[in-house]
């Protein structure tokens, strides 16, 4: 068995646990919390809003196309959320599939919640899930070999196309 070492992956690792919710989130408590200031949609990357739920693009997406799906109610595990919050992150996560799919045409999704700290969420209070669209032959070495993600697609224009299509302008 061959072995692929990343050692900077060790200050991410040690240094999770250190953090506290403000700090993963960028300070100033919940970032999810915070995002719900409509004025700053854009510059937030929140695509919709949702009875429930929020859309939004991840800052530090996968691929290009990460998604959140965030409820308004502030819990840090999915069984912990109201039956109707746990609905409406549904609802709007197949809604999310069907305009990814319809404007963007991946060949699959990845679609989780990473629940808890060690579970991997960099927002452990506030649970959310993520949608990550694939195409066939995107994975790559370069977040192995070189510590960097390539993601070939421009957020503010993604945000755009997204929200213009959750506003009901839909492509023909």
């Amino acid at each position: 068995m061959e072995r692929l070492f990343a050692p900077w992956r060790h200050a991410w690792v040690t240094g999770a646990a250190a953090q506290s919710d403000g700090a993963a989130s960028g300070g100033g408590g919940c970032l999810f919390c915070r995002v719900r200031d409509e004025s700053a949609d854009e510059q937030n990357l929140v695509v919709h809003r949702a009875k429930g739920a929020l859309l939004m693009l991840n800052r530090y997406p996968y691929n290009g196309g990460h998604l959140l799906v965030v409820p308004e109610e502030h819990r840090g595990a999915l069984q912990d959320l109201s039956p109707d919050a746990r609905a409406a992150v549904m609802e709007l996560s197949a809604q999310a599939l069907f305009a990814l799919d319809r404007l963007h045409h991946p060949d699959g999704f990845n679609l989780g919640v990473n629940q808890g700290r060690s579970g991997g969420a960099g927002v452990p209070d506030h649970v959310h899930m993520h949608i990550v669209p694939r195409w066939n032959g995107d994975t790559n070495f370069m977040t192995t070999v070189a510590d960097t993600r390539v993601v070939s697609q421009d957020l503010p224009r993604l945000r755009e196309e997204l929200a213009a299509y959750f506003a009901g302008e839909r492509p023909r």
